[in-house]
């Protein structure tokens, strides 16, 4: 066992005696260490609950017969971070993440691991941990918040985060009171779990589920469920299995294992930012999955569910509809069903019992939404190395889109504009240097988009960024679109009234420009001179790569 190293011969004393100093017997130490890392900080809701789910994994683990070590990683949560300098180190830590995981498994040769995250940057940093120990490990997450509800006229109305960063929209617009929003807000959020949308936690701990990391249930079932404790409890005794039949992340995380997961991606409409995460890990996995690639796989899936903020149905819906394993029976034709799980069966013994209970929650095949999936990347003269859209979130007379850019080098110059009532209908808002080098970190742009929705533009108004998402946007809103401003890609050769044509049904994103005045533009910009010149934040713009590659670090 890896633990050997701290705890095998006679060197060995002194970390024996450490060992011992926790309260360990010497028949517990002879027994495999598992690290439980757990991503627990109180400033985050997604989090309140992780030490009860980390105290049902040690159960878990010791009735297996491990002796389980918790350990924590940082936190951010997207939501308190939005639409100030907080946001810029959002993306970033998903390389810290992966980085402390790392760190602290191999200082202490744990032999397996639990991993416990919610919220949106933790559940990609685990994963790239996790391949890239390649120690037997297995996911449980502390699964999804509630709707927030409210009763109109005798009917009750499921609300969520989206609802309020829409309400900002509406307020600014006079399309809503301030007090009706102040009461929304006390509603929109009733308790722990990652917020209830198909956003991007919620879209990660899916994906998990979907590339065999979690048990059944592990991205649906509620955080305030009672299945939730005894899913921990199932993962920490499972882990003790993997261990012992030597299965390990790599086995798991395969090609075909990502494939599935971009099906399944397409088939929810989930977050842009899973192609960014997906594509992470899959670098990290030693697995080659170009770009190209995600759009041959939303041309073949259907889009089966339409969730928030796409539709109206939240997770404790699609659970109800028999969760991950229900969507990826409707899709097995699409699918390869021999890969490994962690739950030692093949993915086709993992479906095999699930049933659709609701097919308006999870559309059969053969009537989907739409024959195509719910995310699509976007390439052209202004794009060359792609930009993401959530094109099921995409209102029908937005899919085909020309307009005139209005150009902007922040997130905070486009918010003001917008709720100023400076935005045009027919215009496309242009968001750069918010890119991961130019940021730096990649912010996510919900503010400018929700406000867009919440003033009733977002069918007249499109957004393009080097930026990122939150996957509770909708609207035209295309972000990722690389290269990057800061590293002299096409987008920073725009100028205000420049005819930009959005084509999402045939993926393509271009300016009106010949290839000579892009490149004579360009040539004429001075250099890009980073933001932020001290800290972390420095040394991530001088390392991260481009969103096309899932914007992580040069090796």
């Amino acid at each position: 066992m890896k633990s050997d190293a701290v705890k095998r011969g006679l060197e060995r004393a002194g970390h024996r005696a450490l060992l011992h100093a926790l309260g360990w017997s010497k028949a517990d130490i002879d027994k495999p260490l598992i690290g439980v890392i757990n991503s627990f900080t109180e400033i985050v809701p997604g989090h309140m609950h992780l030490p009860q789910i980390a105290q049902a994994v040690k159960a878990g683990v010791w009735s297996g017969g491990g002796v389980p070590f918790e350990v924590n990683t940082i936190a951010v949560c997207d939501g308190i971070a939005m639409n100030h300098p907080g946001m810029k180190y959002s993306l970033p830590s998903r390389e810290l993440i992966a980085d402390s995981v790392e760190i602290m498994a191999e200082a202490h040769a744990f032999d397996a691991l639990v991993f416990i995250p919610n919220c949106d940057k933790i559940i990609p940093g685990m994963l790239m941990a996790a391949v890239r120990l390649n120690l037997p490990a297995i996911f449980i997450s502390g699964g999804p918040m509630l709707a927030g509800r409210r009763e109109v006229n005798g009917k009750v109305d499921k609300i969520d985060l989206s609802t309020i960063f829409e309400g900002v929209g509406q307020v600014a617009a006079g399309r809503m009171k301030p007090e009706e929003l102040e009461e929304l807000e006390g509603l929109a959020c009733p308790g722990c779990g990652s917020c209830s949308g198909m956003f991007t936690a919620n879209t990660m701990n899916c994906l998990t589920e979907a590339m065999g990391m979690g048990l059944a249930g592990n991205g649906t079932i509620p955080a305030v469920d009672a299945r939730r404790l005894e899913l921990a409890q199932k993962a920490g005794q499972q882990v003790m299995r993997l261990l012992a039949e030597n299965i390990r992340p790599r086995d798991i995380i395969t090609r075909e294992a990502v494939d599935n997961a971009f099906a399944v991606d397409m088939a929810l409409g989930g977050s842009t930012n899973s192609v960014l995460h997906l594509m992470a890990i899959a670098h990290e996995a030693g697995v080659d999955f170009p770009l190209t690639l995600v759009n041959k796989i939303n041309q073949r899936t259907p889009h089966l569910a339409k969730m928030r903020p796409a539709g109206d149905y939240h997770l404790e819906d699609l659970d109800r509809a028999g969760g991950i394993p229900a969507v990826m029976k409707e899709l097995k034709t699409l699918l390869n069903l021999k890969v490994k799980t962690v739950s030692g069966k093949a993915l086709s013994d993992v479906i095999a019992d699930s049933n659709n209970n609701d097919k308006e929650v999870i559309r059969p095949f053969a009537q989907p939404h739409s024959p195509t999936g719910g995310l699509a990347i976007l390439f052209g003269n202004l794009a060359p190395e792609g930009g993401v859209v959530k094109r099921a979130a995409v209102a029908p007379e937005m899919m085909a889109h020309r307009g005139a850019a209005r150009v902007f080098d922040s997130e905070e110059e486009a918010t003001k504009a917008i709720m100023s009532k400076k935005i045009n209908a027919g215009e496309i808002v242009v968001i750069r240097y918010e890119g991961p080098k130019g940021g730096p970190g990649m912010r996510e742009m919900l503010t400018p988009t929700s406000l867009l929705s919440g003033m009733g533009m977002d069918k007249e108004v499109a957004l393009i960024t080097d930026g990122r998402f939150s996957g509770a946007t909708r609207g035209a809103a295309i972000g990722h679109v690389s290269p990057e401003a800061a590293s002299r890609g096409p987008i920073a050769a725009l100028r205000d009234g420049d005819i930009i044509k959005i084509d999402i049904e045939n993926y393509k994103l271009d300016v009106e420009l010949s290839d000579k005045e892009i490149s004579e533009r360009l040539a004429k910009l001075a250099e890009f001179e980073p933001k932020v010149k001290t800290g972390y934040l420095k040394r991530y713009a001088e390392k991260v790569t481009s969103a096309s590659t899932g914007a992580v670090f040069t090796r």
